[in-house]
């Protein structure tokens, strides 16, 4: 596949006419992350909650379904990074797999919510569940990946600008975020109408099943032709300056495994994600508790206050954005981290009846958390580049695969304490037909430490990590600039 350019059009004209990306192909991109927000921010505040209160299931055994789930699903993720990496058709190599994921997606999805009934007896019902829900999320995790992981790595293969990568971020988050509100409003909706508790999480995993479906295939339609351009383009630079056509799947994996982690600021970006991320899943995940068993809330207040963080992310993020462009990724997350700290601290001492400052806590949270979406996610493509300069190879598969990877295997490992803290805390899960149950002051403890400190922790991690990551915009503008001048002096050497 060549591209040969105009005679009558420069090389820097070209460039800038790759890099102008029209508001429909960012549209289109962002609806991508669409589907997947929805069924994971579900799962996130609900499915441990549903795991204990409507399956009836030991606060430990749910805790072990979301590490076990978790962690397939971070095992996958470099497969699923390598195997695209290589795929071939004339879809490309990412499309493929997002075409054929959805569908898989959304009905393994719906499918978590059934709480079969296995046995008459209670507990050996309990580990039949068990075993249904590792099955069930073992398949809708690869389903997920295949989707997912080829999605994200296409941002470095639409554009190639730092700060239209941060664009395109911010496009894609605004549907993440907007899925993630739509997907709590359908949750709030669908609880204050329906009183059976089964029923409710069925109807909304059947509804979110539906809609999680689409999106990804609007995305495909609506940036192939993109992506296309600028494959031809990159294709015809790599072939004036003698570049090999894809020769990075030569090397061996392991190989491929080893250079990745000696590019110093990749590690970097891991440590971030991974220390922004396990707070906001953290909390996302023990918010329906603390709403329910600490603050004496109905179970529809928990969408409420996880409302008002996303709301606020959404309506920031594009603010965010803006302020990027001024004074760098870093700057943002420090801003929008040290907002989030306090609410997240402030957590610890919130008692019941507060119902005001929880909210107010839950906005402030939503500024930290809008940066937590947006920064990791528009530094990676910066690191591919560096990698590129230091080993001629592009390798988008192999660092998104792998900074998935660790993310979330730590978040699989948080939540897995948090399952582990909150049984040996005497946390009494409900059982079916039954009231909430009161729970004993142990495990309400166990709630706020689980909601306040150890975010707060993690948080701060992050913002140490953050102080030292190298790349800012001078040294991408360098990278980029080395890139270019040693694909014209190839150019030059060939000719």
């Amino acid at each position: 596949m060549t591209y040969t350019p105009p005679e009558d059009e420069s090389a820097d004209f070209l460039e800038s006419k790759i890099e102008d990306i029209n508001l429909s192909t960012k549209i289109a991109y962002g609806a991508g992350d669409l589907g997947s927000a929805i069924t994971a921010n579900i799962l996130v505040f609900y499915l441990s909650y549903f795991l204990t209160n409507v399956a009836g299931m030991s606060a430990g055994l749910a805790g072990s379904v979301r590490m076990i789930g978790g962690i397939w699903d971070a095992v996958n993720d470099p497969v699923v990074g390598v195997l695209s990496d290589r795929t071939r058709s004339r879809w490309g190599r990412r499309y493929p797999w997002m075409i054929f994921g959805a569908v898989p997606l959304g009905m393994f999805f719906f499918l978590q919510w059934l709480v079969p009934s296995f046995s008459p007896d209670p507990q050996t019902n309990q580990w039949w569940l068990f075993c249904y829900y590792i099955v069930i999320s073992i398949l809708f995790n690869t389903a997920y990946t295949a989707i997912n992981l080829p999605y994200t790595a296409l941002t470095p293969e639409l554009t190639q600008d730092y700060h239209e990568r941060t664009s395109l971020n911010s496009f894609r988050f605004t549907f993440s975020i907007g899925g993630s509100i739509l997907s709590l409003i359908l949750a709030q909706i669908i609880f204050s109408v329906v009183a059976n508790p089964a029923q409710k999480y069925l109807i909304l995993g059947g509804i979110c099943a539906i809609i999680s479906v689409l999106p990804t295939y609007w995305c495909v339609w609506g940036t192939k032709d993109r992506a296309q351009r600028v494959l031809e383009y990159r294709l015809a630079e790599n072939a004036a300056a003698n570049i090999p056509e894809e020769h990075s799947e030569s090397l061996p994996f392991l190989e491929q495994l080893r250079l990745a982690f000696s590019n110093r600021p990749f590690l970097f970006v891991i440590g971030i994600y991974l220390a922004s991320w396990l707070a906001v899943q953290t909390t996302a995940a023990i918010i329906p508790y603390f709403v329910t068993s600490w603050m004496k809330l109905p179970e529809s207040a928990s969408a409420q206050v996880a409302l008002a963080v996303q709301g606020t992310a959404l309506l920031m993020l594009f603010v965010w954005a803006k302020v990027s462009q001024r004074f760098g990724k870093k700057a943002v997350y420090f801003m929008g981290m040290g907002l989030w700290i306090i609410a997240q601290a402030g957590l610890l001492f919130l008692q019941p009846g507060q119902v005001t400052l929880m909210y107010i806590f839950a906005v402030l949270a939503g500024f930290g958390v809008s940066t937590a979406y947006l920064v990791p996610w528009s530094m990676i493509p910066d690191v591919i580049e560096l990698d590129e300069l230091q080993t001629g190879q592009r390798r988008e598969g192999i660092f998104y695969g792998f900074m998935v990877l660790f993310q979330k295997i730590g978040l699989a490992l948080g939540l897995f304490v948090v399952g582990l803290v909150l049984e040996s805390s005497g946390f009494k899960p409900t059982l079916a037909g039954q009231a909430i149950p009161i729970q004993p002051e142990s495990a309400l403890l166990a709630i706020r430490i689980a909601i306040g400190p150890f975010p707060t922790i993690s948080l701060i991690a992050g913002l140490v990590l953050a102080y030292f990551y190298p790349i800012t915009r001078e040294y991408h503008a360098e990278i980029m600039l080395k890139l270019r001048e040693r694909r014209l002096q190839n150019q030059s050497t060939n000719q």
